[in-house]
């Protein structure tokens, strides 16, 4: 599946100038993943940002606009959601969004390596 090119630059570009961090991009999840100090931090899917937040949050985010819960397996997986264009067209937008999966990045668990 394609992604959202001028997405990902966009959200490129916001990381890049935050001091500190190392991003890593990965294909993953039909997308592009931005892993953020090794772990995974937002994602482009398709036309959507795709986000990993503190699960305690969803009532609250649940409301912004363009939200959209990720459904795996007919359940709702707290701690992630997407966010449909709309909802992160503006710089101010996209920076609530990414900002709120970075402040989540730090207490996130990372994903088990795999053995080679």
């Amino acid at each position: 599946m394609a992604f959202d090119e001028q997405l990902a630059d966009r959200v490129r570009e916001y990381l890049a100038g935050i001091p500190g961090i190392s991003i890593e991009e990965k294909k993953m999840f039909r997308g592009l993943a931005f892993m953020v100090n090794g772990k995974m931090c937002v994602n482009i899917s398709g036309d959507d940002l795709m986000c990993r937040f503190d699960p305690v949050l969803q009532e609250e985010i649940a409301e912004k606009k363009g939200f959209s819960p990720m459904i795996m397996k007919g359940n709702e997986l707290k701690g992630y959601c997407y966010v449909q264009p709309e909802g992160c067209r503006s710089a101010r937008d996209l920076k609530y969004w990414i900002d709120l999966c970075l402040a989540f990045n730090s207490k996130a668990k990372s994903s088990k390596k795999k053995k080679a």
